[in-house]
Formats: C-alpha cells, sequence, structure tokens
C-alpha cells in the first residue's frame, strides 16, 4: 500500500521512501539492516503535485499481448490485445509506477466505407459517400511528454479487431469491454501477456493503479472498462465519451445520426476500424450486426443493451471526470449527462467539465487549467496524493468563450422546471410562448421531407410558414440560463409516411455567438520534455464566432410510433391525436436580455432523421402542448412572466 505523500517544498518525499516506510520486514531480519540492492529513484512531490524528474528521452518502452476473456472472432481462441507501453527506465531498477492508459479502435487509421441511405422511398438506391474520421482532432498526443516525466507509465491499447489486435470491432458490446478490461487485469497480475516474439511477460514494474483517458471512441473505452467494475482502474477522463450507444445512433424510438455522419450506423463503424490482420475473419461476425441493428423502426432492444453502460454505473469503482462541449451533436450531450447523473446517484467521485466547442478536448485553448487539473486528478487517485482536487468545485462550465465559472453540482442548485405553454397565434401567424396557457384552434404543417434543413426552416420567425410552426416569447427583461435536459409534452397527430416530431429551442436575436469550432491563435505553449517528432509544445486554439440572429440551443426527436417506449413501436392511426413526452438534448445556455426564445416544430430533421417523402401533416393542439425548461434561480422564471 502506498501511504498518502505529503504536500512539497522541505517535506516532500519519494515514492520510493513511502514504499520502503511500509514494507513489512521478514521474519528474523533485523531491524536496522540495509537493504539488499540499492533504492530506486522515486517520484518527486511538491505542492501536492510529481514533479518532471524522470527522462522522457531514456524512457522503457515495450509490447505486450494480453488474453482477454473474449471470443469475439468466434475461432475458439481468446482474443488478444496489443498494448504498447513507455515508462521511465528507472522501472527496470525496481520502481514501481501507476499507468496511464489511452485505449482506442483508432491507433492504425481507419477505413473508407460508404453509409446507408436515409432518403426513404423504394427508388432510392443512392448511398451517402463515405465515412471520412479526422484522427488529428482526436488525439492531443501530450501524455507522453507531460504525465511519463512525473512517474507514470503510458500506454496506448488497440480494441480488438484493430491494430496488432485479434477478435472482431464490435462497436462497444461486452467483448469490447472485455478487450480494455484485460489491459488493467495485465496490469495488475491477472490475466496473461507475452512479447511479439511469444514470451510469457508480467507487468512487474506496475503498482496495479490505472488511470485512462480519451476522447470520442477512445473515451468511451475508458466508460465500458469503468463499467465492467474492474478493480485497479482508479480514474478516468472520457472526453465526448458514449455511455449508451443507442442514445449516438437513436432517439426515443428514431433512427437519428451522429452529427456529421448521416447514414452511419453499428457495422459501418465497425468496418471502419477494422484494421486487424485477416479482416477477412469478421465479415460474419459484422453481418450479424447488420441484421439485427435494426435501421426501420429504430427500436431499444438487446444489441443496444449490450452497449447501454449507464446502468452499471453502480459497478464502477473509478473516479470520472466527464468532459463534453455543449455544441458536440456527433456524441451529443446526453452521453456525458446521463453517465454523470447515474455516477451521482451511484456515490461514484466524480468532475464535470462543459466547454462552448464542438467534439473536441479543451487541451488546446484552456492548456494550464487542463494540465493542472487533470494532472491533480491522475496524482490524487493513482498516487494517493492529498493535493484537495476533490475538495475544489466539483464542476466548471464555459458561459462564453474563454469565460469559466464553478459551481457544485449541475444542474446548479435552484434549478426548477418551469413549464412553457405554445399558444396559437392570431390568423394561423407564429405564436407564442407563455407561461399561461391560451387554447387556440389545431395549427399544422406539412413536412418539407428532403428539401429543406432545419436551419432553413427557423428563418422568419415572425412570419407563418407552411413547413413548420413557430412559438415565441416576447424580448426578454432578464437574461435567462437553461441548463439542464429540456422536455417536451405535445398533443399532435401524424398523418403521412414520416413518424418524426422534432422540436428546436432557439436563441433569437443578433449576436456573436461561438459555433463550436477552434481556429489556431499562433500562440506556442510547451507543456512538456521536448523528443524527437515532438517538441512537448502546441498552439493555443480560440473558439470560432459568428455573428448571427439566432442560434440553436437544443433539438430533440420522437418517433411517434414510439410514444410509450423507445422499445416498442406501435402504430398510429392518420389524424389522431396523441399525447407525446420525449427529452431534448441536454444543454447549459444563456438567453441575453432583449433576445427571444423560441419553439420551432418539424417533423423531418434533415440532418439527422431518416428522410421520407415530403407531404406528411403534422398537427398540433395549442395551450395543451408544453415546453417544459431547467431554468436557473428565480429571474428566468421573472423574466418568462
Amino acid at each position: 500500500m502506498i501511504r498518502r505523500l505529503t504536500r512539497g517544498g522541505a517535506g516532500a518525499i519519494t515514492l520510493a521512501a513511502a514504499l520502503l516506510a511500509t514494507t513489512a520486514l521478514p521474519a528474523g531480519a533485523a531491524p536496522h539492516a540495509p537493504p539488499a540492492a540499492p533504492s530506486p529513484a522515486g517520484i518527486k512531490v511538491e505542492n501536492g503535485e510529481t514533479q518532471p524528474v524522470f527522462s522522457r528521452a531514456d524512457a522503457v518502452t515495450q509490447t505486450v499481448m494480453i488474453e482477454t476473456t473474449a471470443d469475439s472472432d468466434r475461432d475458439g481462441v481468446r482474443d488478444r490485445v496489443q498494448m504498447r507501453i513507455m515508462r521511465p527506465k528507472e522501472t527496470d531498477q525496481g520502481l514501481k509506477v501507476p499507468t496511464i492508459l489511452e485505449p482506442s479502435p483508432y491507433w492504425a487509421g481507419t477505413h473508407d466505407i460508404p453509409l446507408y441511405p436515409v432518403d426513404i422511398d423504394g427508388a432510392q438506391t443512392r448511398g451517402q459517400g463515405a465515412v471520412k474520421r479526422n484522427l488529428a482532432d482526436i488525439f492531443p498526443g501530450y501524455y507522453d511528454n507531460y504525465f511519463l516525466p512525473r512517474g507514470y507509465a503510458i500506454a496506448n491499447l488497440d480494441s480488438i479487431g484493430t491494430g496488432g489486435s485479434t477478435g472482431c470491432p464490435t462497436s462497444g458490446d461486452r467483448d469490447e469491454q472485455a478487450g480494455t478490461k484485460a489491459a488493467v487485469d495485465w496490469l495488475n497480475g491477472r490475466a496473461r501477456g507475452w512479447t511479439p516474439d511469444g514470451a510469457p511477460i508480467k507487468a512487474d514494474w506496475s503498482t496495479g493503479n490505472v488511470g485512462m483517458i480519451g476522447q470520442s471512441y477512445n473515451g468511451t473505452l475508458p466508460n465500458m472498462a469503468a463499467a465492467s467494475g474492474v478493480e485497479g482502474l482508479k480514474a478516468i477522463v472520457p472526453v465526448a465519451a458514449i455511455s449508451s450507444w443507442y442514445d449516438y445512433y437513436r432517439a426515443n424510438g428514431g433512427v437519428v445520426a451522429p452529427g456529421g455522419f448521416q447514414g452511419e450506423d453499428l457495422d459501418i463503424l465497425a468496418k471502419v476500424v477494422l484494421t486487424r490482420q485477416n479482416p477477412e475473419v469478421c465479415k460474419q461476425v459484422i453481418d450479424d450486426i447488420t441484421a439485427v441493428q435494426d435501421r426501420v423502426t429504430g427500436d431499444y432492444s438487446k444489441i443496444w443493451a449490450e452497449r447501454d453502460y449507464v446502468g452499471d454505473a453502480r459497478k464502477v469503482k473509478a473516479a470520472v471526470m466527464v468532459v463534453h462541449g455543449l455544441n458536440d451533436w456527433n456524441v451529443k450531450v446526453k452521453n456525458s449527462v446521463q453517465w454523470w447523473n447515474a455516477l451521482k446517484k451511484a456515490g461514484v467521485p466524480r468532475k464535470l467539465w462543459l466547454h462552448q466547442a464542438n467534439h473536441a478536448t479543451p487541451f488546446r485553448w484552456r492548456l494550464e487549467e487542463w494540465l493542472r487539473q487533470t494532472h491533480h486528478w491522475f496524482d490524487h487517485w493513482l498516487y494517493d496524493i492529498d493535493n484537495g482536487i476533490t475538495k475544489e468545485p466539483r464542476v466548471d462550465v464555459e458561459r462564453a468563450p474563454g469565460q469559466w465559472e464553478t459551481a457544485r453540482d449541475w444542474p446548479v442548485p435552484g434549478t426548477r422546471h418551469v413549464p412553457l405553454s405554445l399558444n396559437a397565434g392570431p390568423g394561423g401567424q407564429p405564436g407564442s410562448l407563455s407561461r399561461l396557457p391560451r387554447r387556440g384552434p389545431v395549427q399544422s404543417l406539412t413536412d418539407a421531407g428532403r428539401t429543406r434543413t432545419a436551419e432553413q426552416l427557423l428563418v422568419n420567425e415572425d412570419q407563418a410558414d407552411p413547413g413548420r410552426l413557430a412559438y415565441l416569447t416576447p424580448a426578454l427583461k432578464k437574461a435567462v440560463r437553461v441548463n439542464g435536459i429540456p422536455k417536451a409534452a405535445f398533443r399532435a397527430s401524424l398523418d403521412g409516411r414520416s413518424p418524426y416530431l422534432t422540436a428546436l429551442l432557439v436563441d433569437y436575436g443578433t449576436d456573436t455567438r461561438p459555433t463550436g469550432a477552434r481556429y489556431d491563435t499562433g500562440e506556442r505553449v510547451c507543456y512538456g520534455q521536448g523528443v524527437p517528432g515532438d517538441d512537448g509544445c502546441t498552439t493555443r486554439q480560440a473558439h470560432r464566432t459568428e455573428t448571427a440572429p439566432y442560434k440553436i440551443i437544443t433539438r430533440g426527436w420522437l418517433d411517434a410510433r414510439n410514444r410509450h417506449s423507445p422499445s416498442r413501436t406501435e402504430p398510429i392511426r392518420a389524424g389522431k391525436m396523441y399525447d407525446f413526452r420525449w427529452d431534448f438534448e441536454p444543454t447549459d445556455y444563456v438567453v441575453k436580455p432583449g433576445h427571444r426564445l423560441g419553439v420551432i416544430v418539424l417533423s423531418t430533421d434533415y440532418d439527422y432523421t431518416l428522410r421520407y417523402p415530403a407531404g406528411t401533416k403534422l398537427s398540433l393542439q395549442p395551450g395543451t402542448s408544453k415546453v417544459w425548461l431547467p431554468l436557473a434561480g428565480g429571474n428566468g422564471r421573472e423574466a418568462l412572466g
């Protein structure tokens, strides 16, 4: 056991000293007997932080093949995952260190795979092009330069079916989970490993304490490992990560794409990352995924339950630092928020960062604070250093580009859901959004199908538009902060082929807002020891902004046939009014004074839902149809009347 290390200055002690201080003497040994070998060089701790005292340039590197408990390629042999390790040279002289691991299906690159068609009619045969993923956005590439000098082994792992691993990629199921878990087991002496030439090898340099970090799929794999309850995984930092694959490729019973990948699905992604040797052995495995993923009904079923980790939050033994972009429409914010809420309910130690970018990590635009917090996070949980990280505010939220604030929880304490009624406007004009319900005649739209995007349908909000319904507040007298999960409760009917109900929550008011994208500022900042090919520096980024008359705050979708459950499709009678309830994607957004809040109602959402032929009639009962907005404090309720 490692003793808790003291704070810095003259009180700094090394890991080796801590280990010697807690090692029991063998029977019969003299109390003051000299050690059999010189003490290994140890870590240095000052001001509650491990210090960069080890040479990255002299690091030991090794590759190990680790046996898993899965046989995903069905060849009768357990899958093996390949892990590449870099560790301080002192670990060959007796020093034991923890490991920071980034698992990934992307280390060996990806394939361009045609996507499914999303225009649904009998004549549709054309695909949507091919998947292209920008891997440069996924790998910040600083862990070895920053953490290895501070006394950590750094490792990356090929998930099953990718790179040097065997097995088949399965887009998040329990076999893939077993592959990532096996790495932690090997670092704790519970799994077998071999060198590339077949010699058995053990992690005799490992303390057994493991942390994981990564973005996107690389952050999803740590979530999966933590959900297995594996011993030794002490802390994870999942960035823009999936907690339920259903909520990546589906929503409330509907087939809904991740942003930028319209037409992708579980089987497509498996083909994209299938980079193992002899990939043909995985054809049947991926064909089986194709057969059951169900792009027709979009129902939640066994294949999705096998890729849902939220219910396993009670098994998590690792502390979790959740990070997500509020403008991320690839891995939508729900994936982090539902994970955050489940971890809270399970009593798991946790932190949360919400930022204004899209599918990205804050590394390059909040570098110093990002390094401080992740450094302290791993130091505390992997080295047991009392550095105060668990006593700091639990939540960091970027309110505007570069403007951060902290909170003790999220949604912020005092947040309440406030109902706003969708009230009819006069003479078929856009309606009002008000706390006071007002009944009116049924209002209808004709779905534009595949001809108009959501952005095209929300302009000219004060004019009638046959392709959408609009409901707006008056100009706000005070700022309104929407933070949490907005909810929709509509009484409506559909008549036509499209089964979708789509609602957009919109900020109307010309303003300069972050787009979610970033740009290089040209400022160079350094974070670690330079090595050939990586000088230990990066170019700082800033948020791109745009001046626009509106901003989609969040959106939500429902397949009307799943009005009772995402697991069950039920027919709907054309033109019959039903009560529909569903959630928007979570958000944290401030609407400024003078702006108006709007709810725009559509059927097809061009960039996300399947696209049926135009013409479906969607009718809505005003007054009884509502949205419930999670508003912080009392100002929001006052501003909305």
